[in-house]
């Protein structure tokens, strides 16, 4: 037998029912299905330490319950868990190897469970790419969401040559996509060097054959002023990288790191790495430099408000909340709204600006430095290393209290 998902129709569409035949789901499946909008239930068995920590949060249908798996087993009317059970639940844990026992001890009580496989570490590497509209000069433009860590990335074609910008370390979906739109990588580039997880810029630039981009102030460490171990090719304010008939323009935006950049795409997109989000602002203190980089976080933003064009529409490369969602599941918002909206591009001068700012502060978690270094090539980690590192949403933002 196929492991092909059983359907049913309700309300005139298709939702997914037994999620799938085996007593697996795939945690892309799974994210596919809360995209959509279906009312999946998920029961995470972590403890709830763990799942402060991080937890599945896509979708405005999702279903949440956290019960640890020792109390599960506990309840022999199942009570407490506070599900339908009539209807599917996705358990998971950690790396699937819990939530296979809970799900099998669920389905013996007659609940239609299933594991998802390899857990909240596969979680984490879910990307779902979504097509936004074409430019004059770029066919095809693609926003990869990274649902685990809230991090977004992209892929911008014209001509049959591509440009891949902040890719995470997973590049399997890229390389997918590339083929569907039958497109070659030209470029790959950094907005800035990552503190939340380690890019894969470097890696798709070897195996590609092209350039890396990235500005020289960030090929340093901010700690203790280190060259970083990278090979890249430098870009500088009013640089300008060319693929097919288009070009991106580099707008150099410091303030969330020294060599922060947004790029221009044709007359409509601005991609704007850390520095600037939806309803938030990339934070300045992720390098121990607080004080300082939040004076050049202000300068960036009276830059843009200046001179950026209230039409284009921003492509961050982070989000926090669904509330940050188009109807269409994507990130993307016209820079006159986020100014309308934005506290962080409310103020009218310095001192208040950087006044809020610090009232905003937040713990910087310790993998933050780590993963940095990893990403200037400073520090060599381990496969099961980096994916502790990047466990957890991303805390790049400045906190909205």
């Amino acid at each position: 037998m196929r492991n092909t998902a059983r359907l049913r129709f309700v309300n005139s569409r298709v939702t997914l029912y037994a999620m799938a035949v085996s007593s697996e789901l795939p945690a892309a499946t799974l994210a596919q299905a809360l995209d959509r909008g279906e009312p999946v239930q998920v029961l995470d068995v972590r403890s709830a330490r763990r799942v402060a920590e991080q937890r599945i949060a896509l979708g405005t249908e999702l279903v949440f319950r956290n019960r640890a798996a020792s109390e599960i087993y506990q309840d022999e009317s199942l009570a407490s868990l506070g599900i339908d059970q009539a209807r599917p639940v996705a358990v998971v844990c950690g790396h699937g190897n819990s939530s296979r026992e809970v799900a099998a001890f669920l389905r013996a009580r007659g609940i239609d469970a299933r594991s998802v496989s390899g857990g909240m570490a596969a979680w984490e590497a879910v990307y779902l790419d979504r097509r936004l509209e074409p430019t004059g000069k770029i066919e095809h433009v693609v926003q990869f969401d990274r649902v685990g860590k809230g991090a977004l990335s992209y892929v911008l074609a014209s001509d049959g040559d591509a440009v891949l910008v902040d890719p995470g370390r997973h590049l399997d979906p890229y390389e997918a996509v590339l083929r569907q739109i039958a497109a070659t990588p030209a470029a790959v580039i950094d907005t800035h060097v990552h503190a939340d997880y380690q890019s894969g810029a470097a890696r798709a630039a070897r195996r590609f054959g092209v350039p890396y981009f990235l500005h020289p102030a960030d090929a340093i460490s901010p700690f203790d002023g280190a060259a970083g171990k990278l090979s890249y090719q430098p870009v500088e304010q009013g640089d300008t990288i060319a693929f097919g008939r288009a070009t991106l323009v580099v707008d150099h935006v410091p303030g969330h790191t020294l060599g922060s950049i947004a790029l221009f795409a044709d007359d409509r997109y601005v991609l704007t790495g850390d520095f600037l989000f939806v309803e938030s602002i990339g934070r300045p203190d992720l390098g121990a430099q607080a004080d300082a980089w939040a004076k050049l976080l202000w300068r960036s933003v009276v830059h843009a408000r200046e001179w950026w064009p209230g039409d284009r529409v921003i492509l961050p490369a982070h989000y926090t909340n669904e509330t940050e969602r188009r109807k269409d599941r994507a990130v993307a918002t016209a820079f006159a709204s986020i100014r309308a909206t934005n506290p962080a591009l409310s103020f009218a001068d310095e001192p208040s600006f950087l006044r809020w700012i610090a009232d905003q502060q937040a713990h910087v978690p310790q993998a933050y430095r780590t993963l940095k270094l990893v990403n200037l090539g400073l520090i060599e980690t381990s496969e099961s290393e980096i994916e502790t590192l990047e466990t957890g949403p991303n805390l790049c933002a400045v906190s909205l209290r």
